[in-house]
């Protein structure tokens, strides 16, 4: 389960959302956002995950998902700053090998991001060189929006797929939907609102990471 801390990044309106204690959490999302649409410069970037690996230390797991174009530009900068895993999105480059082996040589593991207009076949020639698929369950930009729940076939086909890789889902996930993104195979979830807005944030940590834990075990007990 990894809580999102959503760097929102927009000339009009930059917000940064900080409501969870998040020195006691093992791995965390750090979105990198411009608003709208990919775009070639972002104001928030490894100086921020800089600052928060000197704040936080070694232990959280920082996941840089890329939001921007250009991906390749911040592979570098970032794996300085401290990241440990460069998520980027398929549709963002031309060329996703490239761009994989740049990100390992790094130092950092892979993470491949398509958006909910993407087939899933189109990220499946990369499935082996990554070490994480991520499924967009709402058009990446915006918190707060409505789970897609008609993504999960891709969820599902990608386990069905490659039964060993690390499967995330992101947008729209809480308690209404976890079921059914652990029951179509995702064993990484990342929630943003429904956990920045409860007022109890670590029961719902607790129950989304409990519900993927059981499908997990499920499923490895159906093989």
């Amino acid at each position: 389960m990894i809580p999102s801390i959503r760097l929102a990044v927009c000339l009009s309106d930059p917000t940064f959302e900080f409501r969870v204690n998040i020195t006691s959490i093992l791995s965390v999302r750090l979105a990198v956002i411009a608003l709208r649409h990919f775009v070639p410069n972002i104001t928030f970037g490894h100086p921020v995950v800089e600052s928060l690996r000197k704040q936080l230390g070694q232990d959280p797991f920082f996941d840089m998902h890329m939001m921007v174009s250009r991906p390749e530009q911040w592979v570098k900068p970032m794996a300085v700053a401290g990241a440990n895993q460069y998520t980027f999105h398929l549709e963002a480059t031309e060329n996703p090998g490239a761009l994989i082996k740049d990100i390992r040589e790094n130092g950092m593991k892979v993470g491949l991001a398509i958006k909910p207009g993407t087939t899933v076949e189109y990220l499946a020639p990369w499935a082996n060189q990554i070490d994480m698929a991520l499924v967009m369950t709402v058009e990446p930009g915006f918190g707060g929006q409505k789970f897609m729940e008609d993504m999960m076939p891709k969820v599902h086909w990608l386990r069905t797929q490659f039964p060993s890789l690390d499967i995330e889902v992101d947008g729209g996930v809480g308690p209404d939907t976890i079921h059914k993104c652990a029951e179509a195979g995702a064993n990484m979830i990342v929630s943003g609102s429904a956990i920045m807005r409860s007022d109890d944030p670590r029961s719902v940590i607790n129950l989304l990471r409990n519900v993927c834990s059981e499908a997990a075990q499920k499923r490895s007990l159906d093989r």
